[in-house]
């Protein structure tokens, strides 16, 4: 069990969280939710003991074992990516670089005997027999291969590091297990051993995601941070979202009927208190007037944009074609001989353990990058909305949020600061937050600048790779729905599953043995055992 007693802790005068006071009880998973800012990576910073709270505790029983998921990609550059996993466990891992060392030294003494015994015991009891094995397992799952196991961590991509620090921080079974965003840069075949692993995993487990889908698959309760406290509900995130929003709307509509009864009161009272006959009437009405008051329903910090995606126009039936694409970057190929029709309508995903396959393909077709060999072909009726994932160069020029949409608009009436002003109200810039600059903007933020502009197009297919990316999951949340209305053509590529299992129709997984292309829901593609053959098939070296 990890707990805490009335702890606190501002940045710039402002609270994060303030006297919060909370147990996070073995066997439970905790989802750690809340608006982008309110606190979340910081929060399990001062459970780690990284960060210190400005007054009170974090309790931890003797003895107990924290494992954290490292965020700094670059601490164990120099060590094997085998022993960096192991390093997760510290206890065994000092014990087995000590004994090692004894066993080294020429000048063996009886002190160095007697003290490798005792290592020897600590790593028969901590599982060290079969740590290496288990370690390589995990690393597997994770979708690192055995040949990069005794490769140094600076070899390895960003991506794969990650993956590494993931299984550092799962070996070992930790008695508190923090995890901070742990699906980032994973394949979906690594979300669901990752889902399956914490489902069994029978100590504490405090996580933050964006990955709704993640979330209700392995909380069993939801900590709520908001108005700078915690709150710890039963169930997880969308039993959660779904009693939250009924508890306020039951609040509302007892606060509009408390409302409606004081106008009544106060309009008695009003009429009759100078009336004999009806004096005492009026004078209970006031009593009673008095002892009502309007419940106040704390504006919470969570927003909802307001995103909603129509067609300028109607596209003809034939949209896309395809035919032999190849797609390089560098000496590297990622694609060829790729082949399909796309028809007017069709929401398709795009999926792969490879990301950057469907990225540089989307890049293609949105005409920012040169097929290396190949064609493709919109068709004339088309106008395509394009949400790139590396949208830096959408930034260099520092204007303000106004000026910045202004660049995109297609006619002198949607130049007008009104009409900016509409759909960037709609992503939550209102008032003078539009006369920001760009140059000082968040991620988050800048995405959605982005899906301001697709909103101003009005495009009647869109690509999308990878819009979710830095949104919280209040605008993860909108965006879905807005997708879900849209009735135009969608090309979508995602990490955000919960959004392709409730848009696509259609799935073209990109693999290195050619393309997957079912026309199916993702629940549906990822049970069926046919297609699990065919990929296993398909990504054989």
């Amino acid at each position: 069990m990890i707990s805490t007693n009335k702890v606190s802790l501002a940045f710039s005068q402002r609270f994060l969280f303030q006297d919060v006071s909370v147990k996070f009880i073995p066997g439970n998973c905790y989802g750690l939710i809340g608006a982008n800012g309110a606190g979340k990576s910081t929060f399990l910073k001062v459970l780690s003991g990284e960060l210190k709270p400005d007054r009170g505790e974090v309790i931890i029983p003797p003895g107990m074992r924290v494992a954290v998921l490292k965020q700094n990609h670059f601490e164990f550059e120099d060590l094997e990516v085998i022993k960096t996993v192991l390093k997760g466990n510290k206890i065994l891992y000092d014990a087995i670089i000590e004994k090692d060392e004894i066993y080294a030294k020429t000048d063996f003494s009886d002190e160095d005997g007697f003290r490798a015994a005792e290592l020897e015991g600590i790593f028969a009891d901590m599982g060290g027999w079969d740590a290496e094995s288990q370690a390589g397992v995990m690393l597997e799952a994770l979708g690192v291969r055995t040949e990069w196991h005794q490769h140094k961590m600076r070899d390895l991509e960003a991506g794969q590091k990650v993956r590494v620090l993931l299984a550092q921080a799962l070996f070992g079974n930790p008695d508190i297990l923090l995890l901070d965003e742990p699906t980032n840069n994973l394949d979906i075949d690594s979300i669901i051993w990752l889902e399956e692993f914490l489902c069994e995993f029978k100590n504490t487990v405090v996580v933050v995601s964006h990955d709704r889908h993640f979330l209700d698959k392995v909380t069993t309760h939801i900590a709520d941070l908001d108005f700078n406290q915690i709150s710890v509900y039963t169930g997880n995130y969308t039993f959660w979202y779904e009693a939250s929003q009924l508890a306020l709307k039951q609040k509302q509509d007892q606060n509009k009927k408390t409302e409606d009864k004081i106008k009544e009161l106060r309009s008695f009272v009003e009429r009759f208190s100078a009336n004999a006959s009806k004096s005492s009437q009026a004078t209970s009405r006031k009593k009673l007037l008095d002892k009502l008051s309007i419940d106040e329903i704390k504006p919470s910090s969570r927003r909802y944009p307001h995103i909603v995606f129509q067609q300028e126009r109607e596209a003809g039936k034939q949209l896309l074609e395809v035919k032999n694409l190849r797609g390089e970057l560098g000496t590297r190929t990622f694609f060829k001989n790729l082949s399909f029709v796309i028809e007017k309508g069709e929401r398709v995903a795009f999926v792969g353990k490879d990301s950057q396959a469907a990225s540089l393909l989307f890049s293609i077709l949105a005409g920012e990058q040169t097929a290396a060999a190949g064609e493709y072909s919109w068709g004339v009726t088309t106008k395509r909305g394009y949400f790139p994932k590396d949208h830096e160069s959408y930034f260099k020029k520092n204007l303000n949020l106004i000026e910045w949409l202004r660049q995109y608009a297609e006619k002198p009436s949607d130049a007008e600061e009104e009409y900016l002003r509409g759909f960037l109200g709609k992503m939550l810039f209102s008032g003078q937050e539009v006369f920001k600059d760009t140059g000082v903007l968040s991620g988050g933020e800048k995405v959605r600048c982005l899906l301001s502009r697709l909103m101003m197009q009005q495009a009647n297919v869109l690509l999308l790779d990878e819009p979710t990316n830095h949104l919280d999951l209040e605008s993860i949340t909108a965006l879905n729905q807005g997708l879900k209305n849209f009735k135009g053509t969608l090309l979508l590529l995602s990490q955000d599953r919960e959004t392709i299992e409730s848009i696509a129709t259609r799935i073209i997984e990109l693999t290195p043995g050619g393309i997957i292309d079912k026309p199916m829901g993702y629940a549906e593609y990822l049970e069926r055992s046919d297609v699990a053959a065919l990929r296993h098939e398909m990504y054989l070296p």
